[in-house]
Parts: C-alpha cells; sequence; structure tokens
C-alpha cells in the first residue's frame, strides 16, 4: 500500500485503540518474559557501532518473541525494531520495538531496563505513535497510554512531573554511543547541572520517560538517540502532562513549567540541525 493510501485510513476509533494497547501489553510481556528468564545469565555478547553499544542473545529473543507475536495476531501491521525486524504492513499501522531499552544495565546486572512497544499510525506525512507501552519486567510494572486517553501505571492515572521549580528538579539524561559526542553532552549538562537538584544517567530512555508520566523524574533529555527508544515514552510522557519535543534525533520532555528553562540549555545549533532529519 503507498504512503497517499495510508493517509485515506481514517483514525482509530477507540475500540481500536484498546485493541492496540491490548496487543502492545501481550507483545511487550512476551519480550519480558524471554529477558528474566536470561537476566544475569548472559554470555552471548558482542558490539554493534561501537563497544558502547552492545547486543546479546537476550536482546533477539525478546525481540523474536515480540515480532512473533504481533505477527500472529496483527498480520497486516508494519514493524519497525531495533535488532533488525523492518516489515512494512499494509493496515496503516506499525509496530516499533525496542527489545531491551537498557542493554547495558541488563547485561550488568543493574535493574533500570525494559521492553518498549508502540503503535504508530501513518497521517500527515509521518508515523505519530498512539499507543505505548513500556514494560518493567524486574518490577512487573507496566506503563501505557492511548492517544487522547491519558497514561497509565498499571490501572493508576499518571499525572506527569510534580515539582514548580527547577532548583527542586530531579532530571535525567542519556548518554550517546559515539563517545566524542559525549564530550559535548558533558560540557551542555554543566550548564544545567548547577541549576537542578539532581542529574542522574540511569541508562533507558524508555523507561526514564516513563518515570517522566509517573512523577518520579521532572525531566528527561536525550538528544542522540533512535525511535525506537523513545515512540512509546515520548507518548506515555506526553499523555501524563509533560511537555515533549524532539531534541536532535532523541526528546526532550519536562513539566511544563520547567521546561524552557531546561531547553535554553539542552538545545544547540547542532540539535536543532540534527532535528531537521528527526522522523518525528
Amino acid at each position: 500500500m503507498s504512503l497517499a493510501e495510508l493517509e485515506q485510513r481514517p483514525l482509530l476509533t477507540r475500540q481500536e485503540l484498546q485493541d492496540c494497547l491490548a496487543a502492545a501489553q501481550q507483545a511487550a510481556r512476551s519480550g519480558g518474559d524471554e529477558l528474566l528468564r536470561s537476566f544475569r545469565a548472559v554470555t552471548d555478547v558482542r558490539y554493534k557501532q561501537a563497544h558502547t553499544d552492545p547486543v546479546s542473545g537476550a536482546d533477539l529473543a525478546s525481540e523474536a518473541a515480540i515480532t512473533g507475536w504481533l505477527r500472529r495476531h496483527r498480520p497486516d501491521d508494519g514493524v519497525l525494531a531495533e535488532e533488525g525486524s523492518d516489515e512494512a504492513g499494509k493496515s496503516g499501522l506499525r509496530w516499533v520495538v525496542d527489545p531491551l531499552d537498557g542493554t547495558v544495565n541488563y547485561l550488568r546486572g543493574h535493574t533500570f531496563w525494559g521492553v518498549s512497544v508502540a503503535c504508530e499510525q501513518w497521517r500527515g506525512g509521518r508515523w505519530d505513535p498512539v499507543v505505548g507501552v513500556v514494560f518493567d519486567p524486574l518490577h512487573d510494572e507496566v506503563f501505557s497510554a492511548m492517544e487522547g486517553q491519558g497514561a497509565f501505571l498499571g490501572e493508576e492515572r499518571l499525572s506527569g512531573p510534580l515539582t514548580g521549580h527547577l532548583d527542586d528538579a530531579l532530571i535525567a539524561t542519556g548518554y550517546a554511543y559515539d563517545v566524542s559526542h559525549r564530550r559535548e553532552q558533558g560540557v551542555r549538562l554543566a550548564g544545567l547541572v548547577g541549576g537542578v537538584a539532581g542529574v542522574r544517567m540511569l541508562g533507558s530512555t524508555a523507561l526514564a520517560l516513563s518515570w517522566v508520566a509517573a512523577g518520579r523524574l521532572d525531566a528527561y533529555f536525550e538528544d542522540r538517540a533512535s525511535r525506537w527508544d523513545w515512540a512509546a515514552g515520548r507518548l506515555i510522557a506526553r499523555e501524563a502532562g509533560a511537555r515533549v519535543r524532539p531534541l536532535g534525533t532523541g526528546v526532550l520532555a519536562a513539566a511544563d513549567v520547567l521546561f524552557e528553562g531546561i531547553e535554553e540549555h539542552v538545545v544547540t545549533a547542532d540539535t536543532v540541525e540534527a532535528q531537521g532529519n528527526s522522523s518525528w
């Protein structure tokens, strides 16, 4: 189906959104189950674009479980996943999957990692997330959102960041795989760190954005990330009331009252240029 034909697909009904949400939750749990089987027992690790970017058999097993579930239950939809799955589909819907966001944490035995599954619809010349699920298997926490319907942790509705002052804010960030770019990120972060309560580098974009939605963090930013890192999390944060914008190829999400104070430190000419190639 051509992109022009996809544009003609009507917006999803509430029931269709609920069906997609249920599918995302089931798919994410199937991946999470695979990850729990191998946690703290992984030996087959290799590296992709840099020594800071590992992949393991657990990543691949999780992606196979998620995409296999989607192919069986949503055969007409497209799939885009971090470890290589890329199928166009014919329904006007696409699943964007990060089978393990926080791989370094996972491999080192840290507990901050999760599974991200988003459903996107093609409209207005771009893919827009309409359903997002981020699953934290170790703590059995399911963060979810449907477009226009709010964000939830399990059955609890989320209301986003709580802090109203920048000097009280707890923020998190993510660093690029490219070590030279990390140095640039460090310089920008230095201008911000003295004006906030604390800065964390947690290691999972998807889960950090979900923590913004839950009020556990007041802001998150990362200027180099892939679509599968933030597709679900950005929707969850936005539906919880956070203000969200693209930042380079990544994302900035924060309490509205804090947004401009953080933005002035992290938006640069480089991030604006990268944004021109962003898939938002």
